[in-house]
């Protein structure tokens, strides 16, 4: 992609996905990371979420005119019910219990901006689990520790192998960056 030559690619995540995924599309890019809130409005829902969030992220970094800041959100959803990082042992379990056997949306918001321009877009990606046993589940949780994964699960581990009964969407989405669409994103708009 000659045409993003021109920017210096800033990836706004503390994420090793995002940076492993982003990195495998051949952009050099540099990360920067800023604690932030990732509270969003009571009435949004769906896409709104995340869009929102990757969108409140982007602006919390400053940048300059030859730069292209990537900013992403990724949620889970469940029954128009937002599932987001456990907080601990327990509600990790809670929440692969009430995965377990069920269909759900993986929804992940992407901001790109530059100086000029702001363009945010959304993927969603299905994904149905098998029905999986409390051993299996604490097996998972103990050897694997997702505490910092939106559902309580990387599909790239070995949750994936043994619940994934399919997916409909971009794998890459579920693991929390949608990289097809990013790079026709940045080959269009760049």
């Amino acid at each position: 992609m000659e045409n993003i030559k021109k920017y210096k690619i800033i990836l706004g995540s503390a994420s090793p996905r995002r940076r492993e995924l982003l990195a495998s599309l051949g952009i050099d890019f540099r990360v920067k990371s800023i604690d932030m809130d990732e509270s969003f409005p009571a009435d949004l829902n769906g896409r709104d979420i995340p869009v929102f969030i990757a969108r409140k992220k982007s602006q919390a970094f400053d940048i300059q005119p030859n730069e292209l800041l990537i900013t992403a959100d990724t949620i889970v959803l469940f029954k128009d019910m937002v599932i987001g990082k456990p907080a601990d042992f327990a509600d990790a379990k809670k929440i692969l219990q009430t995965l377990s056997g069920q269909v759900h949306k993986v929804i992940s918001g992407v901001c790109l901006r530059t100086i000029d321009q702001q363009r945010t877009f959304a993927v969603t990606s299905e994904v149905k689990f098998a029905k999986l046993t409390d051993e299996e589940i604490d097996f998972y949780i103990t050897n694997y520790r997702p505490y910092d994964k939106a559902g309580a699960y990387g599909i790239q581990e070995w949750i994936g192998y043994v619940a994934v009964e399919w997916i409909r969407g971009s794998f890459y989405n579920i693991m929390g960056l949608p990289v097809q669409q990013l790079y026709s994103e940045l080959k269009k708009n760049y």
